[in-house]
């Protein structure tokens, strides 16, 4: 077998098993919520969330467009290839890394913070002005949109539901979670398998195995169905961290985070074509939602860690696919 398509087999099979612990990593982020205030059992949301995984990885490849060709410039060759996978090594030990010690990460931005690790490793070029347009920007207005947006949306529940009786409303919100959490789950299926999708996509463009940057059919079932396995085989350390440490949510206020989150993960994919982190909104979402009952209901020092976490990815995820590259490079030449 020739040395490149070899090398272009390897990262394929690695990129699928990014795809994979992003599934069982962020899987808290459809669930958590749903599986804390019962209105889930946790075998059942994951069935529920993996399913909805694959739907919504089949929607748009708008993001995996943005990841693919617009962090960095496409490199070309074998030296190309070993960048896709330095870039998929750094981004895996991150996530195994937070996922190990139960903090909700983003794997989006390791899976960005990889390749431009990779590529200035390799002295190759990176999109500096895509970075901050379609990384930075996003990163910080997402979180404050979700906090926001939660926070607005929980009023707006309690002021129409006060005067109801409290029984009947919280059975009602608990069955109005399936389907929150459904829509929680289809739009990080929109957001992050797309990643995958523009990892390979860039790795056949690197080895000329295509010519332009189009997604290949293949290329999307099988991004969909590896993110909807991980998501399947279930992430719990962190769905304890969301559903429970940071603070216990009514069904009520589960619904509203799930609902204001899912809205703007899908907006942010099929409109915007941003690479948002699913695990930023979520987790935002959740304290705006809770910060209605009074802000000390929210364990901010829990909440501090989670944030130390999303400022340490980019450049934690950067350092090991750099030193990945370095150690590639040594062994291949």
């Amino acid at each position: 077998m020739d040395g490149s398509l070899l090398a272009l087999i390897i990262i394929v099979v690695v990129a699928l098993a990014f795809d994979y612990t992003n599934g069982f990593h962020d899987a808290a982020n459809a669930i958590a919520v749903a599986v804390s205030t019962k209105a889930l059992t946790p075998r059942t949301a994951l069935a529920l969330a993996a399913v909805m995984n694959l739907v919504g990885a089949l929607i748009s490849t708008k993001v995996a467009a943005t990841v693919g060709s617009g962090i960095i410039e496409p490199p070309t060759g074998s030296d190309g290839l070993q960048v896709v996978f330095a870039a998929l090594i750094g981004a895996i030990t991150w996530n195994l890394i937070t996922w190990y010690f139960g903090l909700p990460s983003s794997s989006s931005h390791a899976l960005i913070g990889g390749l431009v690790g990779a590529a200035l490793a390799a002295q190759e070029s990176v999109q500096w002005s895509g970075i901050l347009d379609k990384v930075i920007i996003p990163m910080v207005l997402s979180p404050l949109i979700g906090f926001g947006l939660g926070y607005l949306f929980m009023l707006a529940i309690l002021w129409t539901f006060h005067r109801r009786n409290a029984h009947k409303v919280e059975r009602g919100f608990r069955h109005g979670q399936i389907f929150s959490s459904a829509a929680m789950a289809f739009g990080h299926g929109t957001q992050d398998a797309q990643k995958t999708m523009g990892i390979i996509t860039l790795a056949l463009v690197t080895s000329g195995e295509i010519e332009s940057f189009d997604v290949p059919l293949w290329v999307i079932f099988a991004s969909a169905l590896a993110i909807s396995l991980g998501t399947y085989s279930g992430g719990f350390r962190i769905i304890r961290t969301l559903g429970r440490r940071v603070i216990q949510l009514t069904p009520a206020g589960g619904f509203a985070a799930q609902t204001v989150a899912s809205g703007v993960m899908i907006a942010t994919a099929t409109v915007f074509a941003v690479p948002v982190s699913t695990t930023h909104i979520t987790t935002t979402s959740i304290m705006g939602v809770g910060s209605t009952r009074r802000l000390s209901a929210v364990r901010w020092g829990i909440a501090g860690n989670i944030v130390v976490a999303w400022i340490v990815t980019l450049p934690a995820a950067g350092a090991v696919a750099a030193v990945a590259y370095y150690l590639t490079h040594f062994l291949v030449g």
